[in-house]
C-alpha cells in the first residue's frame, strides 16, 4: 500500500497517473479496512439504541484483497465518509448486516466473495482506479473517481426503466462487502463517476450517498419533482441529507423552510442562503405526549409557524427522513395535493399519522431510496460545476472510524464527516485551484476550524 500511496501523491504536481503507471503498481496481498465482525453481532443485546457505541464494534484490521470480477474495479481509496447506514451497521440495527451478505452470497459463485466473517463497511469513496475487470471499457487504471453506492445486477427487466427497481438492488458497503472505509474498495464499474477536479479527496468523497439521495428525493421525477416557488419543509436542514436538500431547493428556485435543533445549525442554513428557519428545540415542539400518543395541537402550532414564514402558504413538499418522531406532523402540515417524500427513519421505522389528512386532502407519500446511476451522475455533475457544494465539517483518520460513527450516532456533527484512508492529510488531490478559489467560501461553509 505504501507504493500505491506514494505514486498517487507523487502525481499531484503533474496530473493523474497514466493508465500504464497505475496498471504497473503491484497490488498488495492485504490492506487496512474498517470492519464489523460476525462474532460481535450480539454485543449490544439489551442496550437501548442511543447507548450503543460504534467505537466498540468497528475494528481496523488487515484484510485480503478481493478477487476482481467482470465489470468491476479495484480502487485505491484516498478518502471516504460516514453515513447513517454506517451507524446502523455498527450498532447492528435494524438487523446485523451479515444477513445481507449471506443473501448476496447465495446469488452466484462470484457473489460468494461477499459472505465473510467480517464486513468492510462504507458507502462513499474518492480515489484512483487500480485495476478493471473484463468488460470494463469506460474506465481505466489511473482514473480519479468517486463512487456512488448503488449495486445492481440488472438481469431482471424490472430494473431497466429505473435501476433502483432491480430486484437485486443493494447498497454497496451496507448490503455488500468491500466498502469504502478502507484503503482499497471493490466496486462495479457502473458505480464510478469523475472526481470533481476542484475538490480535495475528502471533500469529493463526502457528497456521494447523501447528495444523490437528496437529488432523487427532491428534484427527480422519481421523487417530488420540485419546481420553482415550491415551499419545501426540510427536516434536519443542516445535517448530512438536509444540507443538500437545502442547497437543491435554493438552486432550483424553491423556498426551503429549514428545521434545525440549535442556533449554530440555524446559522449554517442562513449561510447557505435560507431565510425561513425553525429551531425546533428553541420553540419547544413536542409532537408526542408519550411513547404511544401524538399531540395534534403541536402539529397545528407547527403549521401556524410555517405559515408565518411563508406568507400564509402551506408546504408543497416535505423532505422527510427522521421518521416516527416527525411523520405525523409532516403529513398534517402538507398542503392539499402536496407531497411527502421519505428516504429514512432515523428516529424509528413505525410511522403513525392521521390518515384523514392524507386521503381527504389528496396528499401523496413517496418512498425514495438512494438514486439510480443517472440521478447520481447528475447530482455529481452539479458538484463538479460548483452549483452544489460539499458540506464537510470534520475529518477523521481511518483508525478513528469508530469515533466518527459515534459522533454521527450522537448527532454531534454538522453536514458530513470525512475519513482519510490513503491520503496522509487533508487538502490533497485538487486539480483545478482556480475553480476552487471561486467557491472556497462555500466549500468551507461547514468546516470546523480554519480555511482548507
Amino acid at each position: 500500500m505504501h507504493a500505491i500511496r506514494e505514486a498517487i501523491l507523487a502525481s499531484g504536481e503533474r496530473g493523474p497517473l497514466t493508465p500504464r503507471e497505475a496498471a504497473r503498481l503491484p497490488l498488495p496481498e492485504s490492506y487496512r479496512a474498517a470492519v464489523l465482525r460476525r462474532e460481535d453481532t450480539e454485543m449490544f443485546a439489551g442496550i437501548p439504541s442511543a447507548e450503543k457505541d460504534p467505537r466498540k464494534s468497528v475494528h481496523i484490521q488487515d484484510v485480503p484483497v478481493p478477487e476482481l470480477g467482470p465489470g468491476e474495479a479495484l480502487v485505491a481509496v484516498m478518502a471516504s465518509s460516514v453515513n447513517y447506514n454506517t451507524v446502523w451497521s455498527s450498532i447492528f440495527e435494524p438487523l446485523p448486516t451479515f444477513a445481507f451478505l449471506e443473501r448476496y452470497g447465495r446469488l452466484s459463485e462470484l457473489s460468494k466473495r461477499h459472505d465473510l466473517p467480517y464486513h468492510i463497511i462504507g458507502s462513499d469513496l474518492a480515489g484512483v482506479v487500480l485495476r478493471t475487470g473484463a468488460g470494463v471499457n469506460s474506465w481505466k487504471p489511473g482514473d480519479e473517481v468517486v463512487a456512488h453506492c448503488l449495486s445492481v445486477e440488472l438481469e431482471s427487466s424490472d430494473g431497466h426503466n429505473d435501476t433502483m427497481l432491480d430486484p437485486e438492488q443493494r447498497i454497496w458497503g451496507f448490503e455488500t462487502n468491500f466498502g469504502g472505509l478502507a484503503e482499497i474498495a471493490l466496486v462495479k464499474s457502473n458505480q464510478l463517476m469523475p472526481k470533481p477536479d476542484h475538490l480535495s479527496w475528502e471533500e469529493a468523497a463526502s457528497p456521494g450517498l447523501v447528495n444523490s439521495t437528496a437529488y432523487r428525493q427532491l428534484v427527480s421525477r422519481n421523487g417530488a419533482g420540485m419546481k420553482q416557488g415550491d415551499n419545501v419543509l426540510i427536516w434536519g436542514a443542516s445535517g448530512g441529507l438536509g444540507s443538500y436538500a437545502t442547497q437543491f431547493a435554493l438552486a432550483g428556485g424553491a423556498n426551503p423552510i429549514c428545521v434545525v435543533s440549535s442556533p449554530q445549525k440555524a446559522e449554517i442554513c442562513r449561510a447557505m442562503g435560507a431565510e425561513a428557519i425553525i429551531d425546533r428545540n428553541a420553540e419547544g415542539y413536542k409532537f408526542w405526549k408519550d411513547e404511544r400518543t401524538q399531540d395534534p395541537k403541536e402539529w397545528k402550532r407547527f403549521g401556524k409557524r410555517i405559515r408565518e414564514l411563508t406568507g400564509g402558504e402551506d408546504i408543497d413538499i416535505v423532505f422527510e427522513h427522521p421518521g416516527r418522531e416527525t411523520f405525523g406532523a409532516s403529513v398534517y402540515v402538507t398542503r392539499k395535493g402536496g407531497t411527502i417524500t421519505t428516504c429514512a427513519s432515523t428516529s424509528g421505522y413505525m410511522h403513525e399519522y392521521d390518515n384523514r389528512y392524507l386521503w381527504m386532502s389528496l396528499k401523496r407519500i413517496i418512498g425514495s431510496h438512494f438514486a439510480n446511476y443517472r440521478e447520481a451522475w447528475e447530482a455529481n455533475r452539479l458538484i463538479a460545476k460548483g452549483k452544489i457544494h460539499p458540506t464537510l465539517s470534520k475529518v477523521y483518520s481511518l483508525e478513528d472510524t469508530g469515533q466518527a460513527a459515534y459522533d454521527v450516532h450522537r448527532n454531534l456533527h454538522q453536514g458530513k464527516v470525512g475519513v482519510l484512508a490513503l491520503a496522509p492529510q487533508e487538502g490533497l488531490g485538487v486539480r483545478d485551484p482556480e475553480k476552487r478559489a471561486r467557491h472556497i467560501d462555500a466549500i468551507n461553509r461547514f468546516r470546523i476550524g480554519g480555511d482548507q
